[in-house]
């Protein structure tokens, strides 16, 4: 998995749609191999980008829980306190 790619489900407020389009991003780039495409590629690698995002998009929008919301902030700091943790 990418570690770039963030969970984006059940947060408040809901994931953007430039969260969307990032994460997206970055699941193209790492199934391409491509950080930036070349010309010959550019298309193909944007039309996939736009797919994927509308596919995301589709799938956080049909999801349910009976969980609250989780806290942006809350977990911003729990991803920091494993990054100390992890690297001091």
């Amino acid at each position: 998995m990418c570690r770039n790619i963030k969970t984006l489900f059940n947060f408040d407020p809901p994931a953007t749609h430039a969260e969307i389009h990032a994460s997206a991003l970055q699941f193209v780039r790492k199934l391409s191999g491509f950080n930036s495409p070349s010309q010959a590629n550019a298309e193909a690698f944007n039309r996939a980008v736009s797919e994927v995002s509308d596919s995301a998009r589709r799938l956080l929008a049909s999801l349910q829980t009976n969980a609250a919301p989780r806290d942006r902030e809350v977990e911003a700091e729990k991803t920091r306190e494993r990054s100390r943790a992890r690297f001091g």
